[in-house]
């Protein structure tokens, strides 16, 4: 997103933890400060004056230990509530929120819309689950109060330099180095991380304000993702675990160095995080490029 904004000649500030880890930022020409954004106060006046602000800050792992629940409910809830407090301070006339697709919870299947509510009485798959829905909760009760803030709803993201489970699991595939195959059902949407960001700014740009937008890309399964990274590679496709035996395993996390794993599994099995973007294509003009072409450009091979 940092990348887009300087090069169309928009005047960049980005707020980072380690100011060590945030040369890519300044080396593109983004004025970087060194901020936990923990200080409603503080984060009100270094908002004073911009025309907008992209909140995309945020904790996203699943199968965490319940020490760490607290940490990722300030992470998710907590933040964006700071967020909006210092928003509503500084008078910043445009703010948006990058929430997830998420926060419809399991779609069994189906592919969803910006109208779609889940069923609260089915409970959450994951604490991550829980704290982006309790964000999104929070920001969207200020936009009832008239809070001048655009929702965007992004899907599993992948690209270069992926660090999420999900990317991890398609690069080992596409190495060769993939054991076996673990998550049947589990359903995703998957978007590349540069038309991700052209969606964000576009709704910057031109979303309507208190709406929520939509960004994802062509739904798959995880068998089938896994399948066609294995297969660009040239790898053979991994053994699929049975079910029945991936379902059992989840008192066992530990000794495979997952000491939640039954929260991943609760979070995987049988689970779809489908939605389309109809509304962002036709509004926003957002575009996602088919699965393929992106892995392609993962790593690196020709179109």
């Amino acid at each position: 997103m940092a990348r887009l904004l300087v090069e169309r000649g928009d005047d960049v500030t980005t707020p980072v933890r380690d100011l060590r880890r945030a040369e890519p930022l300044a080396a593109m020409g983004a004025t970087v400060v060194e901020d936990d954004l923990s200080d409603v106060r503080a984060l009100a006046e270094s908002l004073r004056g911009f025309d907008a602000a992209i909140h995309a800050a945020g904790e996203y792992r699943v199968g965490i230990r319940k020490a760490e629940r607290g940490a990722m409910w300030d992470a998710n809830v907590g933040l964006t509530t700071r967020v909006l407090d210092a928003a509503e301070d500084a008078h910043l006339p445009r703010l948006v929120y990058v929430s997830t697709v998420n926060v419809f919870g399991n779609t069994h299947g189906r592919i969803v819309d910006e109208t779609y509510r889940r069923d609260l009485g089915e409970g959450f798959v994951s604490w991550y689950d829980e704290t982006k829905y309790g964000a999104h909760e929070v920001v969207e009760q200020r936009i009832r109060r008239d809070a001048p803030v655009v929702i965007v709803m992004p899907s599993q993201v992948y690209g270069p330099a992926d660090h999420s489970g999900f990317g991890e699991q398609l690069r080992l595939a596409y190495e060769g180095r993939l054991p076996y195959r673990a998550l049947p059902g589990l359903g995703a949407a998957l978007v590349h991380v540069d038309d991700l960001a052209f969606g964000i700014v576009a709704a910057l740009d031109r979303g309507r304000t208190g709406e929520s937008y939509v960004l994802a890309g062509p739904t798959i399964t995880y068998d089938d993702a896994v399948a066609l990274a294995a297969r660009l590679g040239g790898r053979k496709v991994p053994f699929a675990m049975p079910a029945g035996l991936v379902r059992r395993m989840g008192p066992f996390g530990a000794l495979i160095g997952q000491p939640n794993l039954s929260e991943i599994l609760s979070a995987s099995l049988d689970v779809t995080y489908w939605a389309t973007a109809e509304k962002a294509e036709r509004e926003l003009g957002f575009r996602a490029r088919p699965i393929e072409d992106g892995l392609r450009a993962t790593y690196g091979l020709e179109p």
